[in-house]
C-alpha cells in the first residue's frame, strides 16, 4: 500500500518559530465529459501553497460520491491510479491547513455526510467563528430524530467546524439542500469559503464580508469555482469574476444560477496582498504581484536606506525587493537561494541538523554579498528568530551591514478568520518598539510599511479590508475566549488563558518581552 505523508513538513524545522499558516484552498468544477479528477488534482496542486497539511478530491457519477483523501501534499496523496478510479462530473478538492481541529486524517477534507436523501461533500477555506453554537444546532438535531450520529467529540471523529456545517447541510428532509442553504449561510459567522455537491450539483458560497477569495472561472463544457484564479488558469478556465460577499452559486445541468443569502459588508483579508495570495492571482481586479511591487517602492520611498544592494528573502519578499530597487536605484540582487523542496520532507531533522535553522531552508550566495551594504526585504515579522538567525547568516557570509524592510505593517493581533498566526503573547510587535526590534534581530536598520500605505497599494477602501492582525479591529465579533481555538471540538483541548484585552493565547510559547535576552 502506497504510504502517505503525515503532515508534518515544515512544522520540525523550528516549532518555535512557525511562520504564519497559510488557509487552505478549495476548488469546484462541473463539467460533464471532463476528467473532473484530474481537473481538481491540477487545480488543488495550484493552490498548495494555501495548505500542506492533507489533500482531497470528492467526485459524483450523479448516482454516488466518492471521496478519497489523506495527510500530505496533493502530489503525496494522489497518483493516477487512484485518479483513474475517479470518474464523474462534478467535483470538489481541498487542501488543507488546520485552524479549527487537528492535522490529522479524521479532519482532512472535503468531509462526508451521507443521509436518506442523498450524500453532501464539503471543502471549506476559512474559520468559523461560531463553531460551539453550530455544534449546538447538530446536538439538537440529532436528539430530535435520531437520523445525525455525529459524535464530534469522539476522538476518532472529525473534530472541525467544516464538519459541523455539512452535518446541518445534509439534515433537509422536507427541503432541497439549496433550500437549505439559503436558510442556514446566514447562520454561519466567520471566514468562509465553501465549495459543496451533493449527487448531481455543484455549489459554492462567500461569507458577507468575503474575508478570503473565491472565483468564478468558465470552461468550453463546464464551470469552475476556486480559491484563487491561478487555479482558474492550469486548468485552462477563464476568469468570469469574484464570487460576492453574500452569494451562493448553484451549477447543474440547468446551468448557474445566483442567489444572495446576506447583504455585501466587503472585508477582504490584507494579508493576502501581502503573503498568502500567489503573486500570479487577480485580486480585486490587480495582479497580486503588481501590488507587492506597489508596496516596496512606496517602502523605498518612505524608508530609503544607504545601501550597495536589495535582495528579497524568497519567495514572499521577492516583488516588494523588485519595487524597493526600482524606486530606490539601488541593484536589485539575489542574495539568498532557496531550497525549494525543504518542506516537502517527512524525515524529522537531527539535532544537530536542527541547530541549523534557517540554513536548511535558505543559504547565502557570499560572493555577492560580501562586503556589501545590504537592504533585505520580507514580508513579515513574526516571532522575531527566523529574521534574527537569516541576519547573523549575512553576517557570518560578510555583509557589511543589514537593513531590514518589511512589506507589512507589525503583526500584533491573532487572526480568528483562518490565518494560523502566533498567540499575542508570542508576537514581537507586541512587547518591543520598532527600534527594540531592529536591535533585537541585529539589523542596522528595521523599518515596516504604514499601514495606510499599504491600503493605498491595494487601491481597495480601507473600510472594505480585514486589517485586523494590524489593528486590532476584528470585522466579525468574536464570542467569548472559551469559544475561540483550533482545538475548540476536541476531547483534550488545552485550557485557554485569557489576556487582559479578551483574546484567548495559548498556554506555551515564548512572550515578546524577554526578546533581547533570547540568543
Amino acid at each position: 500500500m502506497r504510504k502517505g505523508g503525515d503532515g508534518r513538513l515544515t512544522m520540525a524545522l523550528d516549532p518555535q518559530d512557525q511562520g504564519p499558516q497559510d488557509a487552505c484552498g478549495v476548488f469546484g468544477v462541473w463539467a460533464p465529459g471532463e476528467d473532473v479528477a484530474k481537473l481538481t488534482y491540477y487545480g488543488i496542486f495550484a493552490l498548495q501553497h494555501r495548505g500542506q497539511e492533507s489533500a482531497g478530491i470528492a467526485v459524483s457519477n450523479a448516482r454516488q460520491i466518492l471521496v478519497y483523501k489523506d495527510m500530505g501534499l496533493v502530489s503525496q496523496v494522489f497518483d493516477e491510479s487512484t485518479l483513474e478510479a475517479l470518474k464523474g462530473h462534478l467535483a470538489i478538492g481541498h487542501c488543507r491547513y488546520s485552524t479549527t481541529g487537528a492535522s490529522t486524517w479524521h479532519n482532512a477534507q472535503p468531509t462526508f455526510q451521507p443521509t436518506p436523501h442523498g450524500s453532501i461533500a464539503l471543502a471549506h477555506n476559512g474559520n468559523l467563528t461560531n463553531t460551539a453554537e453550530l455544534a449546538g444546532m447538530v446536538d439538537d438535531l440529532a436528539a430530535l430524530d435520531g437520523e445525525l450520529d455525529l459524535h464530534v467529540r469522539e476522538p476518532d471523529a472529525a473534530t472541525n467546524d467544516t464538519s459541523v456545517v455539512t452535518a446541518l447541510l445534509a439534515h433537509h428532509p422536507d427541503s432541497t439542500v439549496e433550500e437549505k442553504a439559503m436558510e442556514l449561510l446566514p447562520q454561519v459567522k466567520g471566514a468562509f469559503c465553501f465549495v459543496w455537491m451533493d449527487e448531481n450539483t455543484l455549489y459554492a458560497a462567500r461569507d458577507p464580508q468575503g474575508i478570503r477569495p473565491l472565483v468564478l472561472g468558465r470552461l468550453e463544457r463546464g464551470w469552475v469555482v476556486a480559491s484563487e484564479t491561478a487555479a482558474l488558469d492550469i486548468v485552462g478556465a477563464s476568469f468570469i469574476r469574484e464570487i460576492e460577499p453574500g452569494e451562493m452559486v448553484v451549477i447543474d445541468q440547468d446551468g448557474l444560477r445566483s442567489r444572495s443569502f446576506a447583504e455585501a459588508a466587503p472585508k477582504h483579508c490584507l494579508f493576502e496582498f501581502v503573503y498568502l495570495a500567489r503573486p500570479d492571482t487577480l485580486m480585486t481586479g490587480r495582479r497580486v504581484h503588481s501590488v507587492r511591487v506597489e508596496i516596496g517602492r512606496r517602502l523605498a520611498r518612505d524608508f530609503p536606506a544607504d545601501a550597495d544592494l536589495v535582495i528579497p528573502v524568497p519567495e514572499s519578499g521577492t516583488p516588494s525587493a523588485i519595487g524597493f530597487a526600482e524606486e530606490s536605484g539601488i541593484p536589485y540582487g539575489v542574495g539568498l537561494v532557496k531550497n525549494s523542496y525543504v518542506g516537502r520532507t517527512f524525515i524529522q531533522p537531527s539535532q544537530t541538523i536542527r541547530q541549523l535553522g534557517i540554513r536548511l531552508k535558505l543559504n547565502p550566495l557570499r560572493d555577492i554579498i560580501e562586503g556589501k551594504r545590504l537592504v533585505v526585504v520580507d514580508d513579515s515579522i513574526v516571532r522575531g528568530n527566523t529574521q534574527r538567525a537569516l541576519i547573523r547568516m549575512l553576517r557570518e557570509a560578510g555583509a557589511k551591514e543589514v537593513h531590514v524592510r518589511i512589506s507589512s505593517p507589525p503583526v500584533k493581533w491573532p487572526c480568528f478568520y483562518g490565518i494560523d498566526f502566533a498567540t499575542r503573547a508570542e508576537l514581537i510587535a507586541n512587547g518591543l518598539s520598532t527600534e527594540e526590534i531592529c536591535r533585537s534581530i541585529d539589523a542596522d536598520s528595521l523599518a515596516y510599511i504604514d499601514l495606510d500605505e499599504l491600503v493605498e497599494a491595494t487601491e481597495v477602501a480601507k473600510d472594505d479590508l480585514c486589517r485586523a492582525c494590524f489593528d486590532g479591529t476584528y470585522p466579525v465579533p468574536l464570542p467569548d475566549p472559551v469559544h475561540l481555538g483550533k482545538n475548540l471540538l476536541e476531547q483534550s483541548a488545552l485550557p485557554i488563558e485569557v489576556e487582559a484585552e479578551g483574546l484567548a493565547t495559548s498556554l506555551t510559547g515564548f512572550g515578546a518581552n524577554d526578546a533581547l535576552d533570547r540568543p
